[in-house]
């Protein structure tokens, strides 16, 4: 039997605000979804499925207009009167809850990874076109801070021709804090070559398009571990430019969170855009003598030619603000105005197919060739 608050709020009137079924609320729902949901206008956080008490406590404590499920089939069943469902749930339950919601004809976000191979991303996106339905991929990272400003960097020409682009997602934590998330189980679609790395393949992507090779190694380092805790890749693009990117857990000495290579000069960035930090602590865009996203001057990257930013060389770069908000407030324009999701089912498909070259290659130690598609 579920347990279910009532809705202060009403039914959403034709031009109201867009209801939002969230599905999932750990760490992905609590943290990011939610409360980026809530600080949209046009959209309203309605429903949340959870089957942990003290977590619907919680949704309830933050979002008190909120409703509290304990299934995802029970947000489902509220499909006539949602607008949107976000799914927030475990990597393996991506592909059936989308499925289930495309078909109830509810248009859909989906955490990353979409699914475990490109073929089931494929699937879903004809789906949701059969349906003429919104299907996008919560691609946040292409809105931190670094990358926007490296983006703009690459764009205005400063650093000329790019050769390589290095990125990193690294950590230290020599012991695993186990759940799914580092399951060895292949069900559990869990490791961070599926986490962290499908980030840095969508922003490789994204900066410098198609990839023809990956070479990949990957590793589980940490004693009880069970799922990759220390990957590389190198990608080469079509464009010729080469990404090398890795994720780690295992890292005692951090590296450059960006370093990008170019025929003018380089960039050279450390340190995380501050946004996920400030959604931990409770804070949230829009709050008052809050300035979103943005980091101190002495977090600004440098830019250069012949020298090292570690003894002062190169020009410190303004950071642009990170702009996690944009995505929500881009699906809310989508879902009214149609047009383009922020991030479609297609490019996750593309980050996918990458992924599993990567997966091949550091099983059978070789470089994996990507077929161009039509």
């Amino acid at each position: 039997m579920s347990s279910e608050t009532s809705d202060p709020t009403g039914t959403a009137a034709p031009h109201g605000p867009l209801r939002v079924g969230l599905i999932g609320y750990g760490l992905a729902g609590s943290v990011f979804h939610a409360p980026l949901i809530a600080a949209t206008d046009g959209l309203r956080l309605d429903t949340v499925s959870t089957s942990d008490p003290e977590r619907q406590a919680q949704a309830r404590a933050e979002h008190p207009q909120v409703r509290t499920v304990d299934t995802p089939q029970a947000v489902l069943d509220r499909a006539a009167d949602l607008d949107l469902i976000v799914l927030a749930s475990p990597n393996k339950t991506h592909v059936p809850l989308a499925t289930a919601a495309l078909e109830a004809g509810l248009p859909v976000v989906v955490d990353k990874p979409l699914a475990a191979t490109a073929a089931e991303a494929e699937k879903l996106a004809a789906l949701a076109d059969d349906r003429g339905l919104l299907l996008s991929v919560f691609q946040n990272r292409r809105w931190d801070n670094d990358f926007r400003t490296v983006r703009k960097l690459i764009e205005e020409g400063t650093l000329g021709d790019i050769q390589r682009f290095e990125s990193r997602f690294e950590r230290w934590r020599p012991q695993p804090k186990g759940g799914w998330r580092e399951s060895g189980d292949p069900a559990e679609i869990g490791g961070l070559l599926y986490d962290l790395g499908s980030h840095l393949v969508d922003q490789a992507l994204t900066l410098f398009g198609p990839v023809v090779s990956v070479y990949a190694e990957s590793d589980i380092r940490r004693p009880g571990a069970e799922a990759d805790d220390d990957t590389f890749l190198a990608l080469t693009h079509a464009s010729g430019v080469r990404s090398h990117l890795w994720v780690s857990a295992t890292t005692a000495m951090l590296g450059p969170r960006f370093r990008v290579l170019g025929s003018r000069a380089g960039y050279v960035k450390h340190g995380l855009d501050p946004q996920e930090a400030a959604l931990r602590e409770g804070l949230r865009p829009g709050t008052e003598g809050v300035e979103w996203g943005v980091e101190p001057e002495s977090c600004r990257g440098r830019l250069g030619a012949g020298s090292s930013p570690q003894t002062g060389g190169g020009e410190p770069v303004p950071t642009l603000p990170g702009d996690y908000p944009a995505y929500y407030a881009a699906i809310a324009r989508a879902l009214r105005e149609g047009g383009r999701p922020p991030v479609t089912a297609s490019e996750a498909a593309a980050a996918l197919r990458v992924l599993e070259a990567a997966k091949l290659s550091a099983t059978e130690g070789r470089t994996v060739r990507i077929e161009a598609r039509a």
